[in-house]
């Protein structure tokens, strides 16, 4: 039976699953306390699983530039938000056109996930030109002027610090308003599990298998006459788009967008979830996702709490601030967990440092062969 669970077509029953009693959620009286602000089939709680597995699907993404081909990027941020800046910005262009409203919707899609590829291919054409600390500071000046851009309003088009807001009548009325939560939920669900299968097949891809030797031993892999580089570039321009397509779901199920999501800080907090997840495993990201998002969304009641309240200054102070306890958890986590939460579960169950979902440097003798 543990052969079985371990095998290929055992982890894919087991994500099978997994993925149906998710897509149930929404239907069965599941109450969290602590964790969820309701039931399972109440909005609240459905936004807060819907908002956390978006974030989880973003997660999965930069799993592919970190995880898989080991590249440090501080500007992943900046394809999420042009995956939902993009579509509200499109969607206002295109609504005069005479179009149906379908049509518009679909093309503005489309349109979003084309500018995010080119916006992708270009970002990392540029970047890749370096490696190191060099490749993070040229993503993180990408990313620092796509914020300045979007905070002035270029254009008036992006709205300034007040950001875009989505017009319910250009949207598709199963997508709109809370009696609607439960459709949102499971397209977030079929945003994350889309992504999930990207990442599975661009990592055991040769390009994938490329990558992540390149990761391990660029110039081995050079002499054995392959690109890193455009492998890589690859890797990076197919990140951006699946981190729009994230992006598009933020943007349906919040109806707006700022200029935060676009912050280099907001890439910073994908590189905390990885790590808390487990670098290099896939569910690492997903698990890193979730618990973060949750964690962040319920850490501030739990800061302002009443038994907080009562502590002396020299806890109270620094216990009423989320960020603090999050930092505490994470600094926790690095020192006591190297390999993040899913690496303690790999040591408990194969009792040694687990196989992770990303390519391993074996794949080195796989490409000489």
């Amino acid at each position: 039976m543990r052969s079985f669970l371990s095998s290929r077509w055992g982890k894919l029953a087991i994500g099978v699953v997994l993925v149906g009693f998710a897509a149930m959620l929404p239907l069965l009286n599941i109450h969290i306390p602590g964790v969820l602000p309701g039931p399972t089939y109440t909005p609240g709680a459905l936004s807060v699983l819907a908002y956390a597995m978006l974030i989880a699907a973003l997660a999965l993404s930069y799993h592919l530039i970190f995880g898989v081909a080991g590249m440090l990027s501080f500007g992943h941020a900046m394809f999420f938000a042009a995956g939902a800046y993009g579509l509200g910005i499109l969607l206002n262009l295109l609504a005069p056109s005479g179009m149906p409203p379908e049509a518009v919707f679909l093309v503005a899609i489309v349109l979003t996930l084309v500018v995010a590829l080119v916006l992708g291919n270009l970002v990392g054409a540029l970047a890749l030109r370096v490696t190191g600390i060099s490749f993070a500071m040229v993503t993180l000046a990408f990313a620092q002027a796509a914020n300045v851009m979007i905070r002035r309003n270029t254009g008036d088009l992006t709205g300034g610090e007040e950001g875009v807001r989505l017009e319910a009548s250009l949207v598709p009325e199963a997508l709109v308003g809370v009696v609607n939560t439960r459709n949102l939920y499971w397209l977030a669900l079929g945003i994350l599990v889309l992504v999930y299968l990207a990442c599975v097949w661009i990592e055991r891809s040769r390009l994938g298998h490329v990558v992540a030797a390149a990761r391990e031993n660029e110039l081995r892999v050079t002499v054995l006459g392959l690109r890193p580089y455009t492998v890589r570039l690859f890797v990076f321009g197919a990140a951006a788009v699946l981190a729009a397509v994230a992006g598009i779901g933020f943007m349906l199920l919040q109806s707006s967008a700022t200029p935060r999501i676009s912050t280099a800080d907001f890439t910073l907090t994908l590189l905390v979830i990885v790590v808390l997840g487990g670098v290099g495993y896939r569910w690492g990201a997903i698990v890193g996702g979730i618990v973060y998002t949750i964690l962040d969304q319920r850490l501030a009641e739990l800061a302002s709490s009443s038994w907080i309240a009562e502590l002396p200054p020299v806890l109270h102070i620094p216990l009423s601030e989320p960020l603090f306890i999050l930092g505490m958890l994470f600094v926790l986590v690095v020192m006591f967990a190297p390999g993040g939460i899913v690496g303690i579960s790999h040591r408990l169950t194969k009792g040694r440092g687990g196989k992770k979902d990303a390519a391993e440097p074996a794949v080195l003798q796989d490409l000489e062969a």
